[in-house]
């Protein structure tokens, strides 16, 4: 579907349309697949590095005793002239996965014609997103000649993490998976499989040793794991992403080079990165540029390459974008005449 003509369901709505409410369990079997996810946060990204779309920073608030935290994201896609509106609220007091609640929303609204589109729960949107943002970052950082990839974690981000790498980059042939939690596991496995059948995947019980030899890792884990690997555990040459847990700051001091989806983001969420001195890292290259070449990602084979994977709500929006058309267009979700 083309999301930029008149043939787009979501496009050309009467201003009285009534707002079409997608839940968790209306988009859950959407069908969309991981090569169809990058190729459209990468034309996201192309979009705002054109100028052509707008993403303003977030904004946060927080328990002043860590027991929540809460973002509003807003930001227009130019291409899809669609305007969203994310919230995420995360209250997480114990680190413990029986009392953790976790709410994200997304609110599309239609930039041609003023009409609402949908609001969607988010979860999903979130969990295809951000291994699509990974890929592509892997995909304009790994060194020439990479074909080894760590993955660590094995909670949502981790269980989506090696369909869409591999979707951006088929060369890695060699992956290992080092979680904690067997179900974790063996979902990281079926998800493999079920997008990549052929694909051989590792299970280690040492992810130091591991990283040593790993081209690629990717950090997904939660903030209650206990690993945290440093700057000495990293192979040269090597691209360590940093999407949840399981980096130290040491991998990011001292990296030959910082490369991040958005400098202001990672200063606003990257803080527990920051070195000895409480000084966080400035980035070198951010993904947009890269993208259009107006950046340079890698300099040379043997450099060891820091990533921040924080993504920006515009990636968020084309990936809502297309769960909704689909979804709309099988006669998902409830409408809710909200304003009458």
């Amino acid at each position: 579907m083309n999301a930029q003509t008149n043939e787009d369901p979501l496009n050309n709505r009467d201003k009285s349309t009534p707002l079409r409410v997608l839940s968790r369990s209306d988009l859950a079997d959407v069908p969309i697949t991981p090569a169809e996810v990058v190729r459209a946060v990468e034309q996201a990204y192309l979009a705002f590095a054109a100028g052509e779309s707008d993403n303003p920073r977030k904004l946060s608030v927080a328990d002043p005793g860590g027991s929540s935290v809460s973002y509003a994201m807003l930001g227009r896609d130019g291409r899809r002239r669609v305007v969203a509106m994310k919230t995420s609220y995360k209250f997480d007091p114990g680190h413990d996965r029986s009392t953790k609640r976790y709410y994200t929303t997304i609110t599309l609204y239609d930039d041609t014609t003023g009409a609402p589109i949908a609001m969607m729960d988010c979860a999903r949107v979130g969990a295809l997103r951000t291994p699509a943002v990974s890929a592509l970052l892997v995909r304009e950082t790994a060194r020439p000649g990479a074909e080894s990839a760590l993955l660590i974690g094995t909670g949502t981000q981790g269980r989506n993490a090696l369909p869409h790498l591999l979707a951006a980059n088929p060369q890695l042939r060699k992956l290992a998976v080092y979680g904690t939690h067997p179900e974790g596991l063996a979902a990281v496995q079926s998800h493999l499989a079920d997008a990549v059948p052929h694909a051989v995947l590792e299970v280690v019980d040492d992810p130091y040793a591991a990283a040593a030899t790993a081209d690629v890792v990717l950090a997904t884990a939660g903030p209650g794991t206990e690993v945290a690997l440093e700057s000495s555990h990293l192979a040269p040459g090597s691209v360590a992403v940093l999407v949840g847990y399981g980096l130290a700051p040491s991998t990011l001091v001292d990296a030959d080079r910082v490369v991040a989806t958005s400098a202001a983001q990672m200063a606003l969420t990257g803080t527990d990165m920051a070195g000895p001195d409480g000084t966080l890292r400035s980035v070198d290259a951010e993904l947009p540029q890269i993208l259009t070449r107006g950046a340079q990602a890698r300099r040379s084979d043997d450099e060891k390459i820091f990533v921040y994977n924080s993504g920006l709500v515009l990636t968020d929006i084309a990936v809502a974008h297309a769960l909704a058309a689909r979804a709309i267009a099988e006669g998902r979700g409830v409408e809710v005449p909200l304003w009458d």
